[in-house]
Parts: structure tokens; C-alpha cells; sequence
């Protein structure tokens, strides 16, 4: 099952850098040595096993662009499934960018009409942290007021930090077919297991497809306290992806294979382990009489089941 993907922006907005990191296993360092994309890149990547991202990285000088509305218009912009247009915060010429933005959405509505459209506000971290919130809000009016009621969404990212998996694992799993069923069958494994929450990653870029989590979020305090409930930090998923992948990086760099791990502490236990050929399954419990060998008598338990969901779809 193919999913063309376009990656349109402005040349050094960020586009071959945050594809390089999230499909190709760089770290966000090793970006720096990528030059400009010349004309249009086009890879193939597979995900979940039978999922291929056409992906087509479009190049952003001037002469391209603009030959991609004059000549090229209904070849690049036809069949296509995800529109993702990357903004440079501090773009120099964000007026452009801006017409250049709107010139693919009018390419959209005549080629592909139901994409989805993803603007990606990029190089967060150039802003200082107590004005990228307001940063990000202005750049994002412009854009929705340029959307002409079209169904957009906006994403802050940056390639140093969880926000680029954040706004690529929502993109990709809007891409994943019976998301849902998955989703319900993850709630079951989550109850039988007794888990606080579940969460199941893609095994190559470690995205995450889709979580589970039954009950209040619930957290030990370190000074011994009565339990508290309190409120999960929204990007925890995005950040254990990015955590996970640049250690399983580290332990290829030493000719290891990452296959599982687990954290413990006072208030939890944190269970990482492969679930099927495609992907990873992360469990969090929090009662201290569930052991080790039980969640892995439950792991153990399911590969078999998510297999099947995984070859169904193939």
C-alpha cells in the first residue's frame, strides 16, 4: 500500500534534515553535512511492514518552485495523501513563502482534493523559549487565514528536540489503515496486562502508532507521600521515541542489537520489548506486585495476536 507524501518549503527550511532523522536514523547533529535538495528527491520507505511513504522532497530555490506551478503542477501535486509544507520561523522572506504556500494549496484543490494538510512551523529552537509560543501563534494565523477554510494543521517543531516526532508520528498515523482496531486491541493487552498505559512504536523510526491508557495517570511523590493523580506530560510518547532511538543508535555505533530494556523506580516499572517484526511495545506499571516475569509472560502472550492484525493488512 503506497501513501504519497509531499515535502514542499522554502530551500533550508529544515525538510531533507527532519526526513534524514526520522527515516533514515541520522541524529540531529549529522544534519548539518546535507546539502541543498536539487529539484525533487524521491524515496520510498516502508513503515509498519506494508506501509510505503512515497516520499517527495521537493527542492526550494526559487527556480524550482516556481517552475513546480508552471510546468510541473499536475504530476507533482496529483495522488497525493499528505501535503506537508515546512515554514522557517525566521524565514527572511517569509512573504514568499507564504504565496508559495498558498500556490500549492490552489494545486492541491485541482489535483488531490481530499489530502491532508500538515504545515510544519520550523526551527522552534532559534526563538527564545518564553516567545516561541507567541511566535508560533502568529506565524500560524497567517497561515490559516491563507487556508481558505481547508482543513490545516500546524505543528511547531524542531529537529533538537521530541516536537519533530510529536508532529510526524500524528502524520503517519492518520496514514495507518484499521488505526482504530489496533487502538481497541491495544486496550484489552493493556488490561489484561494490569498497565498503567501502553504505548506501541514503530520498530524502524520508533514513531509512536498508538497508545493505551485505561485510567487516571497516577504518579509516586519521592518524599513517600499519599499517591497524587496528576496530569501526563503531553509529549512523554514523543520523548521516550527520541530517547529509545538515539540509544538503540548508540548500541549499533558498539555492534550491539537493542532487542528490550527495563527502568525501574520506587513508584513504576517500564517494560521496552518487541511485540512484532514492526514493532515495539512499551509498558508502565505501577503496582510493585506485578513482576518482571508476568509482563513478559503477557508480551509473550500477544506477539502472536498483533502479528495477525499486522499480516491483515498487508
Amino acid at each position: 500500500m503506497k501513501k504519497k507524501v509531499l515535502l514542499m518549503g522554502k530551500s533550508g527550511s529544515g525538510k531533507t534534515s527532519m526526513r534524514s532523522i526520522i527515516f533514515a536514523n541520522y541524529v540531529a547533529a549529522d544534519t548539518r553535512r546535507l546539502g541543498a535538495t536539487i529539484d525533487i528527491e524521491h524515496s520510498h520507505v516502508r513503515f509498519l511492514g506494508n506501509l510505503v511513504l512515497n516520499l517527495w522532497d521537493c527542492g526550494g530555490q526559487d527556480v524550482f518552485m516556481e517552475t513546480y506551478f508552471r510546468n510541473q503542477k499536475d504530476q507533482i501535486f496529483r495522488n497525493v495523501e499528505v501535503l506537508i509544507y515546512i515554514f522557517d520561523i525566521e524565514s527572511r522572506d517569509l512573504d514568499k513563502d507564504l504565496q508559495y504556500y498558498q500556490n500549492s494549496l490552489e494545486a492541491i484543490r485541482t489535483n488531490s482534493k481530499d489530502a491532508q494538510i500538515c504545515c510544519l512551523i520550523h526551527k522552534m529552537d532559534l526563538i527564545p523559549i518564553t516567545k516561541r509560543e507567541e511566535a508560533f501563534r502568529a506565524l500560524q494565523e497567517r497561515v490559516m487565514n491563507l487556508s481558505g477554510g481547508m482543513n490545516v494543521k500546524c505543528y511547531g517543531t524542531s529537529i533538537w528536540d521530541e516536537t519533530l516526532y510529536r508532529a510526524w508520528s500524528a502524520i503517519v498515523n492518520s496514514l495507518i489503515p484499521n488505526a482504530k482496531y489496533l487502538e481497541n486491541e491495544l486496550d484489552k493487552f493493556c488490561r489484561v496486562c494490569d498497565a498503567d498505559e501502553i504505548i506501541l512504536f514503530e520498530r524502524i523510526t520508533f514513531l509512536a502508532i498508538c497508545h493505551s491508557t485505561p485510567g487516571e495517570f497516577q504518579q509516586t511523590p519521592e518524599d513517600g507521600s499519599t499517591a497524587k493523580a496528576l496530569l501526563p506530560d503531553t509529549s512523554r510518547f514523543e520523548k521516550v521515541s527520541n530517547i529509545i532511538k538515539l540509544f538503540k543508535l548508540s548500541c549499533a555505533k558498539g555492534q550491539a542489537q537493542f532487542k528490550s530494556m527495563e527502568v525501574r523506580s520506587p513508584g513504576f516499572a517500564a517494560y521496552i520489548d518487541v511485540l512484532t517484526s514492526n514493532t515495539y511495545v512499551m509498558i508502565i506499571v505501577s503496582d510493585t506486585n506485578i513482576q518482571s516475569a508476568a509482563v513478559t509472560l503477557n508480551v509473550n502472550a500477544a506477539r502472536k495476536h498483533f502479528q495477525k492484525i499486522e499480516d491483515t493488512r498487508s
